[in-house]
């Protein structure tokens, strides 16, 4: 039987593993930072209405450009980010923000160019990178996985890479960025800046969007997706704000009709419904921050976060205790820095049991001491 190593395969892409959270049967599954409150019957009904509405047509290709679409998704920017001033000429969807990025990055990026991030952060920025044929440049975060505007300026400056990925809220820290960090990169890059808002709508009302600096800044590009506020992460429908000149370089290297019917009729059923929808973001918020105290109150090292999940620590052996919490029907990550582990915020039921058995667990109880320069800065979640 022919084996991976009997074919052709590029050479960089030899020895790499697929990327993947563990997906298990468990009681509860805190690992994906999924939102955890289904659709409900009302818009269950009303997403099967408007598949059946495109059912009959199905034999035909979908609008390749899918303008109702981004309509849709820059009135509901702009009532998201006041004053963003979005329209269909600057916003653009692919199948999930990861196709988002890899559009980016093939228009963008390529053999002979780079990318740069600032590490721990999203870890398929640097396999997208590396797929795309483009070399990756990990910098690295602050002891508080903050970034330092000046350090991100030197890095820039020192490898003037095509690419910049700044992450904010950052996964899997949590951690936002100040826009003063944001303007620092984007007047230094020679290419492009991409800010990565995928948790964007979960940040702390003192919390910005990069939306608000597109006007001023023309290399730079906002991603968002529905699949984490918006409960929608079975749709797979990621997008962007841009330049309109940005979305015509994005035509160059998108795949024709890339977009289902089906996935424009429910994503755009869904932001007709996002007060809905939206609706446990207020909620996933009170939980986040009830939980920051408590894992702070045990004696745990917590980030800052404005995303839906908390990393915590610091564990001598991280292995063992993400574990013993799968042994007790809890999964959560093991991402990031060493030392810590990363859950995400569920519904109060499932917030409990993780409390429980956290506290029940073999090494949940002894963490290591918590240190002032690791565990976010001073400010408390809100």
């Amino acid at each position: 039987m022919t084996s991976l190593g009997d074919l052709p395969l590029r050479d960089d892409l030899r020895g790499r593993e697929p990327y993947g959270a563990p997906q298990l049967d468990v009681p509860y599954a805190l690992n994906t930072n999924e939102n955890p409150y289904p659709p409900s019957e009302r818009l269950v009904k009303a997403l099967g209405d408007a598949v059946m509405d495109v059912a009959g047509t199905l034999n035909r290709y979908p609008d390749r450009d899918a303008v109702a679409l981004r309509e849709d998704l820059a009135a509901f920017l702009n009532t998201d980010t006041p004053g963003a001033g979005l329209t269909a000429a600057r916003v653009w969807a692919a199948n999930g923000s990861n196709e988002i990025l890899q559009q980016i990055l093939l228009a963008f990026g390529g053999p002979g160019r780079t990318a740069l991030g600032f590490e721990p952060s999203y870890s398929m920025h640097p396999v997208i990178t590396g797929v795309s044929g483009t070399r990756w440049i990990g910098a690295h975060r602050d002891e508080d996985f903050g970034i330092d505007p000046a350090r991100a300026v030197a890095a820039v400056q020192e490898h003037r890479p095509d690419v910049v990925f700044l992450t904010s809220p950052n996964n899997p820290t949590g951690t936002a960025l100040p826009l003063e960090t944001i303007e620092a990169v984007a007047g230094a890059a020679p290419g492009m800046v991409v800010v990565d808002e995928a948790y964007g709508e979960f940040r702390r009302a003192e919390t910005p969007s990069a939306l608000t600096l597109l006007d001023d800044h023309p290399r730079l590009i906002v991603t968002r997706t529905m699949s984490k506020a918006f409960a929608m992460a079975g749709t797979r429908l990621g997008y962007l704000a841009a330049a309109p000149a940005v979305l015509h370089a994005l035509l160059l290297v998108r795949l024709p009709y890339h977009l289902s019917a089906v996935t424009q009729a429910v994503a755009r059923t869904a932001l007709a419904h996002r007060e809905e929808l939206l609706g446990g973001v207020d909620a996933l918020r009170r939980e986040r921050d009830d939980l920051v105290a408590w894992l702070r109150g045990e004696g745990f090292a917590v980030a800052d976060s404005d995303a839906n999940f908390v990393l915590f620590g610091t564990f001598p052996d991280r292995r063992r205790v993400w574990e013993d919490l799968l042994e007790r029907g809890v999964l959560i990550r093991e991402v990031g820095p060493p030392e810590w582990l990363r859950v995400t915020v569920g519904t109060p039921a499932e917030m409990a049991a993780f409390r429980t058995v956290l506290r029940q667990s073999r090494g949940g109880a002894t963490p290591h001491a918590p240190r002032a320069d690791s565990v976010g800065n001073s400010k408390e979640s809100q």
